[in-house]
């Protein structure tokens, strides 16, 4: 992936740590079921998601490619275990 976008993925990251508080109270308000950490970590990874795919249409001026995608998918991947532990 394009290091600027990796560096903006990054800081949406940050963000997301910085407002977990936030993200946490929004998942136990509209989770249905009783598994609100799953459904904060499907608005956390929605959050990264957004911002690599705008980025990616700020950044390089185009939509992700199928190789830039998979390298999202492989950089969540290995942020999986830090995202789901924010608390």
């Amino acid at each position: 992936m394009n290091e600027i976008l990796i560096q903006k993925i990054e800081q949406k990251i940050q963000e997301v740590i910085s407002n977990k508080q936030e993200i946490k109270q929004l998942a136990e308000t509209l989770s249905v079921i009783d598994d609100s950490k799953s459904f904060a970590l499907g608005i956390i990874i929605g959050r990264i998601y957004n911002a690599f795919y705008y980025q990616s249409k700020r950044i390089l001026k185009r939509d992700p490619s199928d190789f830039e995608f998979k390298e999202f998918l492989e950089f969540v991947k290995c942020r999986k275990s830090e995202l789901e532990n924010l608390w």
